[in-house]
């Protein structure tokens, strides 16, 4: 995700919340759940397991009653309906309770019968197997009251101890139904029947099931937790991955907007403070420099104050998007608040070069003023003044430089608007003068200021001049005539490189024609050829029109590249090299051994010539390295077939020495300095050469 998309819509203050312990809240629900389900369960069935029970017991009893009314109870309907009158020892001692007794218990053989009792209407137990309930008042209980209305009910009672008709029974489940007794369904009741049922075997294969029951429900419900624990535990898992994630974003946010801006999202005070010195502390272990620019809005307060903050902030916005873009990602843009920006760039390469500060103050200027910014219907023109300070010329910590850049954004400021200002007068004064190279250059280009000079080369053997090398040189109008390197290496950095080597391929081929047209001898001329030159697609099609354009041959025009521009990108310079030998223009491999050309690229690139450095050829003869050098050059030029040129030539041992060392071709002060088109000439017409 991206962060800073995120910071628009999160707070700045963390907020800790208590994580959601899925698994343990589903553990303890589950069980919960298992024991609530279970109960319910086991409820349920023994409720209606025991009502089942009952219903056939009561059932079996009305059955048994109904036998008794029918059988026994017309030979004591009489005794019954009378006992009313009896006490209670005259009922217990009356002989009809043994008759009944013996009847009741014969009648009951092989049932599950235990007990029976019989009352008269007024609920008085006129008869019960156990004597010494005989004489009880029954009137109130539940069950004779239901029966005396014609109702057959039971209730079932657990671990009971009861009188049977044998003895005493202990810890037996028992039923006892109240049973109307009438002759007929139709009848009124003539008394009540109480039956009690031993049901402790029923009742001990119901446990028994129910306990099987519960066996198997916890089973499955055991298979079920174990299935939904391990979807739970996953979820939980899942929750909590998803829970550090959001934790870990919020950090980020947290953190973001510790260290970011929130207007525009370039990092701010703090973050530049830690980044700056964590590029100073890199800085410090080599010998490469940094520079601090500090960017203020011209006029920004009166746009706020004309047409409001949200025009403003618009502004600010815009301003820093620019700027982010414009740099690298190792180079550092901030925002320090109110309308200033600060962009902090490394050094390139082992020294710092001031034409890098100014190229980045020329891009501020430019990406800040060229475009008007358009917001809230508003076209707005912004300009801005720059404040430059250096590590470590302007400061050796990230507060000496902020400092530094500061004050001079302050004097950017008091002279004028879209100004810039370095801290240091002497680098002011370098700036100044790259910036006004560039714009002269840029004049000279369209005023035709530059010119050619030709420097001579002639073969060792016969002393003959076999071509000439064409080197710039800049007629300025103040400063008189200027080499190239008083302006090359601003027209690199300006970009201004290739336009004035179009200018060169032009003007070397035309001079060349005129100077055959005029009866001179047909030689080549050298042109040095930009590594920007070199990698611009459209090179080809440039000399053939430069060839095309002048009427010079092919074979006229030498064109000499650097190592670095030919190994930059190898296998396009190799293509763009035969398709120029295609064209029929020759090629030089310049400042041969400066760079890192090995035998097996070498061999591989059509070339003609190599050129030995002059940085070698100074040291002759009497530095051993350079005429080692020197030696393995030539034997290599002459190995892969290419002829090999000396440049810089300046004495007679020199000469001698390379003349020793097999060297075909040489230039330099000792043959002829550079000469203008016409000395060249008479140069030529001096040596015989026509």
């Amino acid at each position: 995700m991206t962060v800073a998309a995120t910071v628009e819509g999160a707070s700045l203050r963390a907020v800790p919340q208590r994580r959601f312990e899925l698994l343990r809240y589903f553990s303890v629900a589950s069980l919960i759940g298992v024991l609530i389900v279970l109960t319910v369960l086991v409820y349920f069935y023994r409720y209606f397991a025991f009502e089942a029970l009952e219903q056939h017991e009561t059932q079996d009893n009305v059955a048994i009653t109904h036998t008794f009314a029918s059988r026994i109870w017309p030979k004591y309907a009489d005794y019954v309906k009378g006992s009313s009158t009896l006490s209670v020892e005259e009922l217990r001692n009356n002989p009809v309770v043994a008759q009944i007794h013996a009847d009741v218990v014969r009648q009951m053989e092989d049932l599950s019968v235990v007990k029976v009792k019989i009352y008269d209407l007024n609920g008085r137990t006129v008869f019960s197997t156990d004597p010494k309930q005989i004489g009880q008042d029954k009137s109130g209980d539940g069950g004779f009251i239901a029966a005396k209305a014609g109702q057959a009910v039971s209730e079932i009672t657990f671990r009971n101890q009861f009188d049977s008709f044998e003895k005493v029974i202990n810890d037996r489940n028992l039923i006892s139904s109240y049973i109307p007794i009438r002759k007929h369904d139709r009848d009124a009741p003539e008394g009540v029947f109480e039956v009690y049922s031993d049901v402790t075997a029923y009742v001990g294969e119901l446990e028994r099931a129910t306990f099987r029951i519960v066996g198997l429900v916890l089973a499955s419900l055991g298979l079920l937790y174990a299935f939904l624990f391990g979807i739970v535990r996953r979820a939980d898992r899942t929750i909590r991955a998803q829970s550090d994630e959001v934790d870990r974003a919020h950090q980020q946010v947290i953190e973001y907007q510790a260290l970011h801006d929130p207007l525009t999202g370039l990092p701010n005070r703090d973050s530049l403070t830690q980044r700056l010195g964590g590029m100073l502390r890199t800085l410090h272990r080599t010998d490469k420099k940094c520079a601090v620019l500090k960017i203020g809005l011209d006029g920004f307060k009166e746009i706020n104050d004309s047409l409001g903050h949200l025009v403003g902030d618009a502004t600010l916005k815009e301003i820093g998007h620019r700027l982010s873009e414009q740099f690298r990602e190792t180079d550092i843009t901030a925002r320090t608040g109110g309308d200033e920006f600060v962009v902090a760039i490394s050094g390139v390469g082992g020294e710092f070069e001031i034409r890098h500060v100014v190229d980045a103050v020329e891009r501020i200027r430019k990406i800040v003023s060229e475009q008007p910014v358009i917001t809230g219907g508003q076209v707005l023109t912004i300009t801005a003044c720059i404040g430059v300070a250096v590590y470590p010329d302007d400061g050796n910590s990230v507060f000496e430089l902020l400092k530094s850049s500061n004050a001079a954004l302050s004097h950017a400021k008091r002279e004028r608007r879209n100004s810039y200002q370095f801290h240091t007068p002497d680098m002011n004064a370098r700036a100044l003068e790259m910036l006004l190279i560039e714009r002269e250059l840029r004049k000279a280009l369209q005023d035709g200021q530059f010119c050619l000079h030709y420097q001579p080369q002639i073969e060792i053997a016969s002393g003959h001049v076999i071509g000439a090398e064409a080197l710039i040189r800049w007629d300025h109008p103040q400063r008189g005539l200027l080499a190239p390197s008083h302006f090359i290496s601003v027209a690199e950095e300006r970009n201004l490189i290739v336009a004035i080597g179009e200018w060169v391929l032009h003007e070397a081929c035309r001079q060349n024609h005129l100077w055959q047209q005029a009866g001179m001898s047909r030689l080549p001329v050298s042109i040095n050829l930009s590594a920007k030159h070199f990698d611009k697609k459209s090179l080809v099609d440039e000399v053939v029109g430069a060839l095309a354009e002048t009427g010079l041959a092919p074979e006229f025009l030498k064109l000499e590249l650097t190592e670095t521009s030919v190994m930059h990108d190898s296998e396009a310079a190799i293509a763009t090299m035969h398709r120029l030998k295609a064209v029929g223009v020759k090629l030089a491999l310049d400042d041969f051994g400066t760079g890192f050309s090995s035998l097996s690229q070498l061999k591989g690139l059509p070339l003609d010539n190599l050129k030995i450095d002059q940085s070698f050829v100074r040291g002759l003869p009497d530095d051993s390295n350079d005429v080692a050098i020197c030696s393995a050059i030539i034997a290599m030029g002459k190995a892969l077939g290419m002829s090999v040129i000396a440049e810089g030539v300046e004495t007679e041992e020199q000469m001698s020495l390379l003349r020793a060392l097999g060297c075909q071709e040489v230039q330099g002060y000792l043959v002829s300095r550079p000469l203008p088109a016409d000395q060249y000439l008479a140069f030529m017409v001096s040596r015989k050469i026509d």
